[in-house]
């Protein structure tokens, strides 16, 4: 099978998408540029329609010319590189235009807006039925103009055409955001409902989902000239990245760098005398000068013939925030305003949940123990909601706040990057840290680093984020993970210059993700690791054809325009798969009753340790009594982490006290909640005990998600004691946990 035969197959499959945006055959350009270093015609403006259904070629051109006498025109159609269509015209010769400037030419402004009708049909007839139907078609035309006298070209000029199907639809972006999002609220339900497990496992699924939409939308980032089928699949994903275009919101980023001292850019307002060149690569002519850049055309007044037309780069992130209706000003301030909103929405939500629940409790709406363990430590779970938006965001500000610091829109602007770059990187780099220390003081006090990092829920609400979807023993994971995002940013974001060295950086990184995450499969369970390992292998395919579409292996344009349509395919099913995969995992947690038997306990046996209370079984509370002994004095710990006071509620002192202090104090951690000095060492890890407690089965597993055990003291009767259930639920804290040794 030849490359052409491949390539109609490929061509066959994106029909079924061009139905997305027009019935109507056409061929369009809107954008010209040159293609000869010495050309001596340059243009501001130039669009063409072609509508075969009634033979109509309307062409309108602005621009400068500095041609003297008579000439020809020798016309190409190239699609994919291949040419498809060669054509002579002679000016002189063509009937039902008044064309008299052009025959012969004469040096000065030009300023034409005419249609040709009637054009032959066997001209029409060699353009192939596809060419009106594919999206994203990679079709051009160029156009040498030579000397009648000599045949030697004066002038090329070349244009992209296409027939208005692309693959870039803004409701996709809607519908894969709308799926993430469903399956970070899914995990937030079904936690708040006990069922954790199933809420840690959809939690990091649609985590992993979000970050291989901000990886597709970087490769759209990328200077490098992508096909426009590339183009347009990757501006589906910029979403995740804060490039999404509302009118006021342009208006206040405009206004705030003036007033800062910036100069907005006016690419956007001078589009209705401006001609936009996307280009796409070099073919056979001057990679140099076509190398990974699209031309804006700036038109200007200067009327004389010796004037030329300036040209305005933009590449990358720029023509990200082109296609998506931004002015490369405003790209920055637009990515951190919906970083920010999105941040405070998410918590606003939270806060406005907690007071809901709060108010159907006592209205009676819902059960007294509903949403139980969420009512309590809603403060410290808050915090954990916003560490984790915090890791969510950092691709994005890490890459867009790199990027002003080359650009420097405003002085201010300059400010804000470098504050919300240190302040994410100091947060997470002090997050990471904190959980290395966790383990590593689990380890050498339990011979296991699941003990504090799933017994402490503190540590568990505050910096699970960074740790749960890996398996215990590759909690170490946090750090290489933290490395990876910065410095593909700092590629992405700071390389925008050299699109060879930002295609071969990303390559070596997404080559050392994959092969790390192959060999170590470092996440929870095998579900999971095949999701990412999945997602590292066709961000490693990405790169590979990423690296192709720089030209440095100098591959036919059909070749390249196989690879696009390659990369389109791959990616669409991907993202479809994982798609379905996380939209049925969150509509099962939220109408299953028991979720949690649809996913096997975790092979570290975390969920021993991270029981909610409201769970614990009387019996475990005796067994807790008999290890610990009521009749003795039991000495208190802190957290950890820094979440835990001291304890001090066993039932000889309880009875003692009105109002026993709950078992965790965030507003004064590290010290005892009822004041009191104890300076005894904890009691040691009997390894002869097992972890889990004496006889616990791994089969009672609820999950491994966080629990925070915070809560409001309540008064005890002196018949708190014998019912073990009832005065367990009051504390807030198991005698069966600080029996087996969780005081540590």
């Amino acid at each position: 099978m030849n490359l052409l035969t491949t390539f109609s197959c490929l061509v066959a499959f994106l029909l079924p998408f061009a139905p997305f945006v027009s019935a109507v055959k056409l061929i369009k350009s809107n954008s010209l540029t040159t293609c000869q270093e010495d050309s001596k015609f340059t243009t501001s403006l130039f669009n063409i329609l072609l509508t075969p259904d009634n033979n109509t070629l309307h062409v309108q051109v602005i621009g400068v010319s500095s041609i003297t006498g008579y000439v020809t025109a020798d016309a190409r159609v190239l699609a994919y590189g291949h040419q498809i269509l060669n054509e002579k015209l002679n000016p002189c010769n063509i009937k039902g235009v008044d064309l008299k400037t052009l025959c012969p030419m004469r040096a000065g402004p030009i300023d034409y807006d005419f249609n040709i009708p009637d054009l032959p049909k066997d001209t029409l007839s060699s353009i192939p039925t596809v060419a009106y139907g594919v999206p994203d078609l990679d079709l051009k035309i160029r156009v040498y103009i030579n000397e009648t006298a000599t045949g030697k070209s004066i002038a090329c000029l070349e244009a992209r055409l296409s027939n208005g199907n692309t693959v870039y639809q803004k409701p996709v972006g809607w519908i894969v955001a709308i799926v993430a999002g469903l399956g970070l609220v899914a995990s937030a339900i079904t936690s708040g409902l006990g069922h954790s497990n199933t809420a840690a496992h959809v939690a990091a699924n649609a985590l992993s989902l979000f970050g291989f939409f901000q990886a597709q939308a970087m490769v759209g980032m990328s200077s490098v000239t992508l096909p426009p089928i590339v183009q347009s699949w990757t501006q589906n994903f910029q979403w995740s990245m804060g490039i999404i275009q509302v009118g006021f919101l342009q208006r206040i980023c405009t206004w705030y760098q003036r007033s800062t001292g910036g100069e907005p850019s006016i690419i956007l307002s001078k589009l209705g005398s401006t001609s936009v060149h996307v280009q796409k690569r070099s073919i056979e002519w001057g990679n140099e000068f076509l190398a990974n850049v699209p031309h804006l055309l700036k038109r200007t007044n200067n009327e004389k013939s010796k004037q030329k037309v300036e040209d305005t780069i933009v590449r990358g992130i720029e023509r990200v925030g082109f296609r998506a209706n931004i002015e490369r000003t405003n790209i920055f301030m637009t990515g951190l305003i919906f970083f920010v909103f999105f941040v405070v929405v998410v918590l606003g939500l939270v806060a406005l949940f907690k007071g809901y629940c709060e108010i159907a409790s006592k209205k009676g709406w819902i059960k007294g123990d509903k949403f139980q363990d969420f009512r309590n430590g809603w403060k410290v779970i808050m915090r954990g909601i916003l560490f984790r938006l915090v890791l969510i965001g950092f691709p994005q500000m890490c890459i867009l706040c790199l990027w002003e610091l080359t650009k420097r829109d405003s002085p201010a602007e300059v400010v804000l990057a470098v504050f919300m770059l240190i302040s994410m990187c100091a947060s997470l780099g002090f997050a990471a840290f904190t959980v290395i220390r966790l383990a590593k003081k689990s380890v050498e006090l339990h011979k296991n680093p699941a003990y504090i990092l799933y017994s402490d829920p503190s540590a568990l609400n505050k910096w699970g984020f960074l740790y749960v979807q890996y398996r215990a023993t590759a909690y170490y994971c946090v750090i290489p993970v933290l490395v990876y995002i910065l410095v593909k940013g700092m590629f992405v974001g700071l390389a925008q210059p050299a699109p060879l060295v930002q295609a071969i950086a990303l390559l070596i990184i997404e080559a050392a993700v994959l092969i790390a995450a192959s060999v170590m499969r470092p996440w929870m369970d095998k579900k999971t690791n095949i999701f990412n390992i999945s997602i590292a292998a066709v961000n490693f395919f990405n790169v590979i054809l990423l690296l192709f579409f720089t030209q440095v292996f100098n591959q036919p344009g059909l070749v390249t325009g196989v690879m696009g349509v390659i990369f389109f395919v791959v990616n669409a099913v991907l993202a479809l798969i994982l798609l379905i995969l996380v939209l049925i995992s969150s509509v099962y947690a939220i109408v299953s009753k028991n979720p949690d038997t649809r996913y096997q306990p975790m092979r570290d046996d975390r969920g021993s340790f991270i029981k909610s209370q409201t769970q614990l079984t009387t019996e475990l509370d005796a067994l807790g009594a008999t290890a610990r002994g009521e009749s003795k004095s039991f000495e208190d710990s802190s957290s950890l982490s820094g979440g835990y006071p001291n304890r001090a509620d066993s039932p000889a002192q309880t009875l003692q006290r009105q109002q026993p202090l709950s078992p965790l104090d965030s507003s004064v951690p590290l010290f005892p909640a009822d004041n009191q000095v104890r300076n005894a060492p904890p009691p040691t890890y009997q390894s002869q005990v097992p972890s889990g407690g004496a006889g616990y089965s791994r089969a009672q597993n609820i999950s491994p998600a966080p629990r925070n055990l915070t809560t409001s003291p309540f008064p005890h009767s002196p018949t708190a004691t014998s019912n073990p259930a009832q005065y367990r639920m009051n504390n807030n804290s198991s005698p069966w946990q600080r029996g087996a040794g969780y005081e540590h």
